[in-house]
């Protein structure tokens, strides 16, 4: 028989790419030289990595099912946003799938795949866990998976996760100020 202990679990904020960890630029982020990395990004990612999150992207690229880039341009972008952050990311999940061009797939967003992926791979608890995205299909993944979402909404946007934020350092605040107020 199996049995899990409760203290090996991990807690893991789950980050969306762009929107997020850098700025939406509206079509297909691939280039480096179009890569902005939005302030507070840095600081929001050591904050919650020094309160012992993981901290695992998890990000559609559509851009190479419909042939627009390869995978290579996405590994630059990773590892150009590492090195951005002093290399706290823990790891990276991409779906380079889009229903029109490849096939359908449970990795890519709104479907929740790539997380769940990760929980079984890192042993992570989703009931001390998170989603910070900036689209409704982010939330939608982050409830599938059974974490908590934060919605960073940019102008006309309606609220679709439990919690909003302005950028990923406000979201940052926000999941610590959650976490102390469960502990007292």
């Amino acid at each position: 028989m199996i049995q899990t202990d409760k203290k090996a679990l991990n807690k893991c904020v789950f980050l969306d790419r762009d929107g997020v960890l850098n700025e939406e630029i509206g079509d297909y982020m691939h280039r480096l030289e179009d890569l902005v990395i939005p302030e507070g990004m840095a600081e929001g990612i050591k904050m919650l990595k020094e309160a012992g999150y993981l901290l695992i992207v998890v990000t559609n690229q559509a851009g190479i099912a419909k042939g627009m880039y390869g995978k290579e341009a996405v590994h630059a972008i990773h590892q150009r946003m590492q090195e951005e952050c002093g290399s706290l990311l823990d790891a990276i999940y991409f779906a380079p799938h889009h229903e029109s061009h490849t096939s359908r797939s449970l990795s890519r967003k709104p479907e929740s795949l790539m997380m769940e992926r990760a929980m079984a791979k890192y042993n992570i608890d989703p009931a001390q866990s998170w989603m910070i995205g900036d689209r409704a299909r982010d939330m939608q993944a982050g409830q599938k998976a059974g974490v908590r979402t934060i919605h960073i909404l940019t102008e006309g946007d309606t609220p679709a996760g439990d919690y909003t934020a302005l950028n990923l350092l406000e979201a940052a605040r926000l999941i610590l100020e959650q976490e102390r107020d469960q502990a007292r």
